[in-house]
């Protein structure tokens, strides 16, 4: 296990699920943390709690990774003490509705794409050409076993996260040669506010997801996050499929 601690650490999507307990895990290891996320008063009370936990050194970056300008703006905005970004986790992402093609809303896709694809594109440009500037570096794509395996009305989503799977794997191409280093963590069902954000909200159609099953939770794959980032330098853990053990695969899950 490689140390790395006062290292920064820049976590998408990291008011709350996977994202925030990642921010939780790394404060663990010492790690000076970006939190960027939509939600100011959740980043806020959560670097209160980091503060407190670990006098953790932290950066809330209010930013919606969908709109580029927002995303250039921000990272134009940041303290040059902050720019040097060791480590980038690719965490914002969402899945809206469950329709067949012939019947979906294209303002769920254009949120899906533009969130997924689009905005994992946007944080990476920016924070790139630094990573190779300095020869140093981990990306860590938060993918899904979406992005494996299609499943009835997961169309658009599951379209994204191949996306996800394939840029990782160009990337770490592009960068061949370099000590910069590309991971893609694709869990399987993870029991955070994802069902309730596909669903708008309908908080009993999401909880039938995870019912009668034991599913992940977002510890997990915070806890395998850490792994990754913590290899010795020359491994590069380039894909991992995380499943419950109450799933086989993207549609077969044993309930109780």
């Amino acid at each position: 296990m490689v140390s790395i601690q006062g290292q920064i650490v820049l976590i998408t999507g990291a008011s709350s699920g996977i994202g925030a307990s990642c921010a939780k895990m790394f404060a663990k290891e010492g790690t000076a943390l970006i939190l960027a996320a939509r939600r100011r008063e959740k980043l806020e009370a959560l670097a209160a709690e980091l503060k407190t936990a670990y006098n953790s050194k932290i950066y809330v970056l209010e930013m919606d990774v969908s709109d580029r300008t927002a995303v250039e703006t921000s990272w134009a905005s940041l303290p040059k003490s902050w720019r040097n970004v060791d480590i980038l986790i690719n965490n914002a992402g969402l899945s809206r509705g469950l329709d067949k093609l012939q019947s979906g809303e294209i303002q769920n896709w254009e949120e899906m794409i533009d969130t997924n694809l689009k905005g994992l594109l946007y944080v990476t440009r920016s924070l790139l050409p630094v990573m190779v500037q300095r020869n140093q570096g981990h990306i860590i794509n938060i993918g899904s076993i979406a992005g494996h395996q299609a499943y009835p009305g997961g169309n658009v989503y599951c379209a994204t996260k191949a996306a996800v799977r394939a840029l990782s794997q160009g990337l770490k191409m592009d960068l061949l040669g370099t000590p910069i280093r590309v991971t893609s963590v694709d869990p399987g069902t993870v029991e955070t506010d994802f069902s309730k954000v596909r669903f708008r909200g309908d908080v009993e159609k999401a909880e039938k997801v995870y019912q009668g099953m034991n599913p992940l939770t977002p510890n997990d794959i915070a806890e395998i996050v850490v792994f990754c980032a913590t290899r010795p330098l020359n491994v590069n853990i380039s894909e991992l499929l995380v499943l419950a053990t109450d799933q086989s695969s993207a549609t077969m899950i044993n309930r109780q």
